[in-house]
């Protein structure tokens, strides 16, 4: 029976949620830079030309990703549930 504890829990948590976010972080930084240096070149400064095409890609790469994030957490969780009564007592 090996020793869990709740450090490695948290550990583990910790990776999940770095790898869950961190495709969702990086397609809204892309979008976020490309509208940028768009709108640097363009001398257009319109503050809702950056946030539709962000919101675009976030529920796009949402749709694409999700599967996989959400594969992620569920795989956590079961893992903490079946490891329950390692932590408690």
């Amino acid at each position: 029976m090996e020793s869990l504890s709740i450090s490695d829990a948290m550990n583990s948590a910790m990776t999940v949620i770095v790898l869950a976010s961190m495709p969702i972080l990086l397609v809204a930084m892309g979008v976020g830079l490309i509208v940028g240096i768009l709108q640097t070149a363009t001398s257009i400064q319109e503050q809702t030309l950056a946030f539709i095409p962000k919101i675009l890609a976030v529920i796009v790469s949402m749709m694409v990703f999700g599967p996989w994030m959400f594969g992620l957490i569920r795989d956590l969780t079961i893992g903490l549930f079946s490891n329950l009564h390692r932590y408690v007592g």
